[in-house]
Order: C-alpha cells, then structure tokens, then sequence
C-alpha cells in the first residue's frame, strides 16, 4: 500500500515538474514519516525512498537508531527548540526550521561538538504571519543568514515555509512570495533550496519553484 502510494506521488511530482517546464530531478521528495512506525519507513525504503522527514527531536533520534542500518536521509521539519538541537545535531542530516539567530547559533555549535557536518540547514519564513506559525519575518531573514553563515558547524541552503491549510489560493501566494524572498537576498545559486508544498499542494508549489517538498499523508495515511 504504501508502495503504491508513493507511486502515485512520484508521478504527481513529475507531472507537476513537466508542467512547469522543470526537470523532475530538480525535485526531492521528502517522506514525512511522524507518527509512523520504523516498519512504515522500511516499507518505503524498500521502494527507493531515502529522504525521510520528522517533527519532533525525540522521534527523530529514535528512529535514527532503530534504522541505523539503513542509509536515510533524516530531515527535521519541526520546530526546534534550543533543549532539543542536541538530538537534532547527532540525528538530523538537514535541518529546515532554522528561525532565529539565536537558533542558528545553537544549532551550530551542537553540530560542531558532535563532531559532525556541515549541516545543510534552510530558514523557515512565516510569510503568511500567522500567529500560530513558527518562522522568522521577512525583515530577519538577512540576520538569520548571517547567523548561519558565521557557524562552521551549518551551510545554508535556502529558505521554507509553511503556507496557510485548505486555501490554494493563498498558498500560490506564499509560495511565490518565498520564491521572490530567496531573490531578495541571493540567488538560486546561492539559496538553492525552496522547501514547500505538501500532500494537498505540491503541484502549486512545484509550479512555483519548490526543490523540496514535504508529503506524508499522501504516503502514509491519516496520522
């Protein structure tokens, strides 16, 4: 079931990537795995999957041991918290929800102590303001980027966003707000990475520019 789930995403997204005259491998799909047991996680990995995303530190470190033996690519997608970048700095290969310099810093210097990286890490923009979304402003993002820049620990990628639920219309608006964002302060070149869309809008985000997007229920049902 969930092979034949993620069929049907694959072709999505390379329907997506056709219609907007961009070539699917420009595009990564990333598995949202939370809540799911490691045997769901398996059950992908065995068609391909490699990219795989969690929401919370403590799963993510978890599952990261009980899947040791598998080459997976974990991204954190959730919130971080300061008390919790140390499980994401042993656990997590890239990080999207770096919102704050004080993030930036933390993360950085956990990344380092481990002994790892660096760290591929995205600022996440509330673009849309919503006071119940996590995110740095558009006016932080240059502060951000510099944070991050000054850690030896990260490398910055580009941006993501969460854009408001069940309204494509407003979620196009994000999604290209974020696209112009990444222009604002770089280039493609320089902020390679677009991480948005999900299960109900990857085509719009794909057609405005999204390398990484993020699907879970699609895959794996309702949690």
């Amino acid at each position: 079931m969930i092979a034949d789930a993620l069929g049907d995403v694959r072709a999505r997204i390379e329907r997506a990537a056709r219609a907007a005259g961009r070539d699917p491998a420009t595009v990564k799909l990333v598995a949202v795995s939370k809540t799911k047991p490691p045997e769901a996680i398996r059950e992908a990995y065995a068609t391909g999957q490699r990219a795989f995303g969690e929401n919370y530190a403590q799963e993510l470190d978890a599952k990261a041991h009980a899947l040791a033996d598998l080459d997976i690519e974990w991204h954190f997608i959730g919130h971080l918290q300061s008390n919790k970048a140390k499980l994401i700095a042993r656990a997590a290969h890239v990080t999207h929800t770096v919102d704050s310099t004080t993030i930036a810093g933390v993360l950085g210097r956990r990344v380092t102590s481990e002994g790892r990286g660096p760290m591929p890490v995205l600022i996440e923009v509330n673009v849309s303001g919503e006071a119940q979304k996590h995110g740095a402003r558009a006016s932080e993002i240059s502060e951000v980027m510099e944070a991050v820049r000054a850690e030896p620990g990260l490398v910055l990628r580009g941006l993501m966003t969460m854009p408001p639920a069940d309204d494509l219309a407003r979620a196009k608006k994000t999604f290209e707000t974020l696209a112009s964002l990444r222009l604002l302060h770089g280039s493609v070149a320089a902020l390679p990475d677009l991480s948005m869309g999900m299960s109900d809008d990857l085509e719009v985000a794909i057609a405005c520019g999204a390398t990484l997007v993020r699907v879970g229920s699609a895959i794996f049902g309702s949690r």
